[in-house]
């Protein structure tokens, strides 16, 4: 069952991006169907995170899909090469996002390695936000996409991951942002799995 806006617009992103653990997300690019199992994510708040501010200061009329009710896709390239993969979260005058950093593929996997150029399947085939919006055929272009479409998007197959499953820690390459902003653990993984990106 796909997840409903409702779970999107909740005014806690933190909550949102431990929640997200253990859902299911799929993508259908050019007619392929591709997908996993959430095992990472990121929170980032328009509240008490200046990494958010920024980010929104610099992306300017990149950040649209950022003015609407939670449950789109927000994606953009970092380095012009890696596309990140937010979900939008809160309401329309509340910006907040999760970033999607892993996920363990299940599905389409010969697609996935033939986009990632692999002979095999391994954590270098989704183990990171940049590897698996590669994996799963999203590009920018798909920025705004409702998550309640059949092009993208996420689903509850009734995995419910206890706090004791999780890994909590600081995010990921903030220290531009501040010591404040990168020292918040709202980095989430799923313990002992084998597909989420290596701790920096």
């Amino acid at each position: 069952m796909k997840l409903p806006p409702k779970f999107y617009r909740r005014p806690d992103v933190v909550q949102i991006a431990r929640d997200l653990l253990g859902k299911h997300i799929f993508s259908r690019v050019d007619g392929q169907l591709t997908g996993g199992r959430i095992v990472e994510t990121e929170a980032y708040s328009h509240v008490g995170d200046h990494s958010l501010t920024m980010h929104l200061q610099r992306r300017g009329t990149h950040g649209r899909a950022l003015a609407e009710p939670g449950g789109k896709a927000y994606l953009y390239k970092v380095y012009q090469r890696h596309t990140l993969f937010n979900i939008c979260t809160n309401a329309a005058d509340a910006p907040d996002t999760v970033l999607l950093r892993a996920i363990e593929p299940l599905v389409g996997l010969e697609v996935m390695q033939e986009r990632r150029g692999l002979a095999e399947v391994s954590p270098r085939l989704t183990a990171g936000p940049g590897l698996l919006t590669q994996a799963l055929g999203i590009t920018p272009s798909l920025t705004g996409t409702d998550l309640q479409s059949d092009l993208l998007w996420i689903e509850d197959q009734q995995e419910a991951i206890s706090d004791d499953q999780i890994r909590v820690s600081t995010r990921v390459g903030l220290a531009y942002a501040g010591a404040e902003a990168a020292s918040l653990p709202w980095r989430f993984r799923v313990l002992d799995s084998a597909w989420t990106s290596k701790a920096k």
